[in-house]
């Protein structure tokens, strides 16, 4: 039996929300030894065991959603999402990530080892909070087909540099965009209305992607050595859309773009997307957990590429009724499509 082509994404922040307290003992409660293995670089770092943290009796926004907690909840569940795909039926032809899920992704290829990537998630969950003061707003630049709406993104782009905000992360039909607190109030302040929805702060979020973040590069640099990077067993697709095959990446490049360029420098998940589907033409899309919030903007990125057929969200949606291009691991049906 011929298997299935899958190109996997792995999330970033805001996924381990609510609904998800649990899910690494709903999933993965036979991973004793990676779990175990977690626990033990946490208690190392002086740290509540991540176990302790997903089995809490309730979820707690103030510290659930704090770097050091969540960072670490996301990219257990990813990591275990992905040693779980049945290998059988389906081969893994790239791996990406969304932001912080880039770390996870570095895991996924084979770059990292899954505990030394455990470490280096630990560690920038910490130094995330290393950052000039700033946040992140969410702007929706889509109307309701997700078609991009362009006088709407002219405007806002012609804003930006009055205010002093930055762009962030490029999601889909979405735009993540930072800055200081003072100057996201002015900007948002004077955006137009939004057709589909309205600005959104991310709760708990720095002004990430952005040269904000320079003294969590900087720690990131010391405190993680090139050596636990180095050449991904399956090719890696970056937020630039760059490539990182296994025979030709420089494991002191591969490190120096993960601490220095994506920390410091725009995310473009929309071109990794676009990338990894026009270089690997896979069969699927397998978005591994924690939550499943992110196939809104891999939808929208499938529409802006007219991939497959998926020209507007009603064709993303009949096409998700009928045969998931998006497989998100997430979502408890479409997880017993992949595990």
């Amino acid at each position: 039996m011929k298997r299935e082509t899958v190109l996997v994404v792995c999330p970033g922040r805001g996924t381990y929300n609510a609904p998800e307290l649990g899910y690494l003992k709903r999933h993965h409660a036979g991973r004793r030894d990676l779990i175990e293995a977690f626990d033990a670089v946490r208690t190392a770092r002086g740290e509540e065991a991540l176990s302790a943290a997903d089995g809490a009796a309730a979820f707690d926004p103030a510290h659930h959603l704090r770097g050091e907690v969540a960072t670490p909840l996301i990219y257990a569940s990813g990591i275990l999402d992905f040693l779980s795909i049945d290998r059988m039926r389906f081969e893994i032809v790239a791996v990406t990530g969304n932001s912080m899920g880039w770390y996870t992704a570095l895991a996924c290829a084979g770059a990292v080892s899954p505990v030394d990537g455990f470490a280096i998630a630990a560690a920038m969950g910490t130094n995330s909070q290393k950052h000039g003061p700033g946040g992140q707003l969410l702007l929706t630049l889509v109307n309701e087909d997700w078609h991009l709406d362009l006088a709407l993104r002219a405007k806002v782009e012609a804003l930006m540099p009055r205010f002093g905000i930055a762009r962030s992360i490029e999601l889909g039909g979405m735009l993540v965009v930072a800055g200081a607190p003072d100057d996201l109030l002015a900007f948002e302040a004077a955006l137009p209305a939004m057709q589909t929805r309205a600005p959104l702060h991310l709760p708990g979020h720095g002004p990430f992607h952005t040269a904000l973040m320079a003294a969590s590069s900087a720690a990131a640099h010391v405190e993680l050595s090139p050596s636990l990077v180095g050449q991904p067993a399956i090719p890696l697709v970056d937020g630039r859309g760059g490539i990182w095959r296994r025979f030709e990446t420089d494991p002191a490049a591969l490190h120096e773009y993960t601490f220095s360029g994506q920390i410091l420098t725009p995310y473009d998940f929309t071109a990794a997307i676009d990338v990894g589907l026009k270089e690997f033409a896979p069969d699927r899309i397998v978005l591994v957990g924690p939550g499943d919030t992110l196939g809104g903007a891999i939808g929208q990125a499938l529409v802006a590429a007219r991939w497959s057929g998926i020209v507007d969200k009603a064709s993303f949606a009949t096409r998700q009724e009928r045969d998931p291009f998006l497989v998100a691991m997430g979502k408890p049906a479409q997880r017993a499509l992949i595990v």
